[in-house]
């Protein structure tokens, strides 16, 4: 599938807000600090962090997940590499990912690391750093999850609002989720909408709503038995 680039609005020149799904890209509060409570602590991380660990992520963004793991696995002192896969229908341009970056001043080091390697990761899918892979799949994830075929340790669910992106929360995608999932692997995501959750556990995953992040009183967390 050829690239197709998001439409784009920036709130303040500061947070990239989708036209097309009305959404922004992450917290208005703080992003980074949403990462980390949502999908590091969601997912109980860095604590799980082994050599070989393997994340998968629907909704790639601006990159600002991958950047705060790597950050994350990097001060964990953890020896090895992680392999992240991202699932993303529109990709964002290395400029405004860079821009999106610039909000986040406590990763500025590892974004502009980063930020060099966009260009080849957009043309080539890839992204390979000594103690990271990560493989970005363009496309319509209710195709591209179910064809994947491999195991993820955890999820980072990050599609926009399922109230304005309904597609990225059905419930034969989290079926899909869930048979690339190993057991006892995880997921969370920042919502807590009622049937994001029951699509999760009739996909077969055990779910808890725990506290959200900011503005947001609830998020879900999934386990496979």
């Amino acid at each position: 599938m050829k690239n197709v680039n998001p439409s784009l609005t920036w709130r303040e020149d500061k947070i990239p807000v989708s036209t097309q799904f009305d959404d922004p890209y992450y917290s208005l509060d703080n992003g980074l600090a949403e990462t980390h409570h949502v999908f590091l602590t969601g997912n109980n991380l860095p604590a799980r962090f082994v050599d070989g660990f393997r994340i998968a992520e629907l909704g790639f963004g601006t990159g600002l997940n991958f950047i705060a793991t790597l950050d994350k696995w990097r001060k964990s002192k953890v020896e090895g590499k992680f392999h992240f896969t991202s699932f993303e229908a529109y990709p964002m341009t290395t400029a405004d990912m860079i821009k999106a970056y610039e909000q986040f001043p406590e990763i500025s080091n590892i974004a502009s690391e980063i930020s060099s390697h966009l260009d080849q990761l957009l043309e080539t899918g890839t992204l390979s750093l000594p103690d990271a892979h990560l493989h970005l799949i363009t496309g319509d994830a209710r195709e591209t999850v179910s064809s994947w075929h491999e195991q993820a340790d955890c999820w980072y669910l990050d599609g926009f609002s399922p109230a304005k992106n309904p597609e990225l929360w059905e419930g034969n995608l989290m079926k899909a989720v869930y048979a690339n999932t190993c057991v006892g692997g995880t997921a969370a995501t920042y919502t807590a909408a009622g049937f994001v959750r029951r699509n999760l556990s009739d996909a077969g995953f055990n779910v808890e709503r725990v506290k959200g992040f900011g503005r947001k009183r609830h998020m879900s967390i999934a386990r496979r038995a």
